[in-house]
């Protein structure tokens, strides 16, 4: 792909239209640039306005626990300690921070922790310090003896907290280096080599990161809050090979970036594998590398972030902080050098492909933790298709068979020939024969085990019968990319006479063109014809080839979530092609 201009990456890459484009950060006096004054104005004026939010939401009591206090808490200590904020050592503030610790302190538990999230939570309370410790280290540096007494408050209850941390457990993987990084904040502020210790007691376990660049939840959620978490060890504790795994995610991250920021979290182990969520959180990791590294593609994702909607409102609101406690945001960023914005990337780790056209992309998927267990921390996503093409969006494909109730089409990974993607699945469903006679029991009380094939359990000891009258239904998917265009195939065999559906979510607020709307189920449409458009603003996306067999679109799930009156289902218009066993269907998406 030729050169293109850092605007046109920006504007092609990740389809913002025409930006403003903010200047790098500038720095105090020994960094001052005079060309990234306007960028550093910014945040300062971010901060004041929340600031004066915050003197108003304070002058009532507080009344619930939210890790939202210590921001608001790191927000007020930054302008307090900033010459050019508005509230530049103005006492009031004193006061409003003086009410959040004294709030924090009275909501303490006896063991240094809070009911944050969890009961009595050490990885909860280590959240709420990060912000804490922030506002703490702005604090100390400053002369105000007025001061005094906050600082004391806030020692108090830091040194408490760093107690349950120390000797604290965790819940799951990410919470092992938000506990760190919070140790490593309060050594910073009042050095005790037992904090240390225990951080190197979490990192004697090892951080993992498989080959793609996956952390183990992977999550985009809890990847940023791991990638954040190792970059304050590795500079406050100079433990700088803590940052090659960082680096290591942060280059996956961008192959998952979305033209308008989402991220893709179909193959995440976590909640967000069902969430919409963006890149705004990881400014901080990028930005840190851009310039420590002099890392010119992070540096140009750096400023693609600035752009992405809601960062005055979710990042630059915070920004004046952490800014003023750790120099190096405040240095100017490395001059950009745009990402491709043409690439094909299969993920062979999680079954993961992602193909990006400029602002057009896609996203298969075939499965990422065998075998199929729905349980929270494993990767249970049907999604097996998306695209998107500028503001056209097609959150998912699915496909679904009423075969023995068994559900979504979930492929055993991904292979990939002749220029194909090929997903596949087989599913056996047996006939159960009496038992033999030396595992029958006389009172009839059998063991209360799951199916062979895992749709229910009962007390049949199912795993001792014979099996007879297996019925099978075998699903192949392929989808071939070109220039934009996907061709997908679909074969369905085995079983006769079985319902298959195929479902595509589109984004909420779009239009629909020929397609036909169900009179009993408003955004539900089928789709018979022999083409189709999705359009949203400016943008279509096309679709060819409807099929209408059958009229079954509930219950698509299986069993295994109808049994507890689950859904999978999305917000989104949805459209459904049908048919029956032995199936096979072609369709073309662009």
């Amino acid at each position: 792909m030729g050169n293109i201009t850092r605007k046109s990456f920006l504007q092609q890459c990740f389809g913002l239209g025409t930006l403003a484009l903010l200047s790098p950060m500038i720095s105090h006096a020994q960094y001052i640039n005079a060309s990234e004054e306007n960028f550093y104005q910014q945040i300062v004026q971010a901060n004041n306005k929340e600031v004066a939010r915050l003197l108003t939401v304070f002058s009532t009591d507080i009344t619930e626990i939210k890790r939202r206090l210590g921001f608001d808490l790191a927000n007020l200590a930054a302008a307090y300690c900033e010459a050019k904020s508005d509230y530049y050592q103005k006492e009031e503030l004193v006061g409003a921070m003086t009410k959040i610790i004294r709030f924090l302190k009275k909501a303490q538990q006896e063991d240094g922790t809070l009911n944050l999230g969890n009961l009595a939570s050490p990885p909860d309370t280590a959240f709420i310090l990060d912000p804490l410790c922030v506002a703490t280290t702005l604090l100390k540096h400053n002369a105000s003896p007025v001061l005094t007494p906050l600082l004391s408050l806030l020692k108090e209850f830091i040194l408490k907290a760093g107690e349950s941390l120390r000797v604290g457990g965790i819940h799951t993987p990410n919470h092992r280096w938000v506990v760190s990084a919070a140790l490593a904040q309060i050594n910073a502020l009042f050095p005790n080599k037992a904090y240390v210790a225990r951080i190197d007691e979490w990192l004697s376990e090892n951080i993992y990161i498989d080959s793609d660049g996956h952390f183990l939840e992977r999550s985009m959620i809890y990847s940023e809050v791991t990638d954040r978490c190792l970059i304050t060890i590795a500079r406050l504790l100079k433990r700088p090979k803590l940052l090659e795994p960082v680096r290591k995610n942060l280059n996956l991250t961008y192959f998952y970036m979305e033209p308008n920021g989402d991220l893709v979290t179909t193959d995440s182990r976590r909640q967000d594998q069902f969430m919409t969520i963006n890149a705004l959180p990881f400014y901080h990791d990028y930005r840190y590398l851009a310039i420590h590294d002099n890392n010119a593609e992070y540096a140009a994702i750096t400023k693609f972030i600035e752009n992405v909607k809601g960062f005055d409102e979710k990042i630059m609101v915070d920004l004046l902080p952490f800014f003023l406690e750790e120099p190096l945001y405040l240095k100017p960023l490395p001059a950009v050098q745009n990402p491709s914005v043409h690439f094909e990337k299969f993920f062979k780790t999680t079954n993961l492909v992602r193909i990006r056209r400029n602002d057009t992309t896609s996203t298969i998927f075939g499965g990422a933790d065998f075998p199929l267990v729905i349980a929270s921390g494993r990767s249970t996503s049907p999604n097996l298709f998306t695209f998107r093409k500028g503001e056209a969006i097609l959150k998912y494909m699915r496909f679904s068979t009423d075969f023995f109730s068994t559900g979504y089409f979930r492929s055993n990974g991904i292979t990939y020939k002749d220029g194909k993607y090929i997903l596949h699945q087989s599913i056996e469903a047996p006939y159960y024969q009496p038992l033999p006679k030396q595992f029958k029991k006389a009172n009839g009380d059998y063991k209360h085990a799951p199916s062979t094939d895992g749709r229910f359990w009962n007390k049949m000891d199912f795993a001792h019968r014979p099996q007879s009258n297996i019925k099978t239904i075998d699903t192949t998917i392929s989808i071939e990319e070109k220039n934009g265009v996907h061709e997908l195939m679909f074969t369905s065999k085995g079983s006769e006479g079985v319902s298959v559906t195929i479902e595509l979510c589109f984004k909420e607020g779009g239009k629909l063109s020929g397609v036909k709307e169900i009179e009993s189920s408003p955004n539900n449409y089928f789709f018979e014809g022999e083409t189709a458009s999705y359009d949203f603003g400016k943008d279509s996306i096309y679709f060819d080839s409807g099929i209408k067999k059958h009229s079954k679109i509930k219950g698509l799930e299986g069993e295994m979530y109808s049994s507890h009156f689950g859904s999978l289902k999305m917000d989104g218009m949805f459209v459904y092609l049908t048919g029956i066993t032995p199936f096979e269907h072609k369709m073309t998406i662009r």
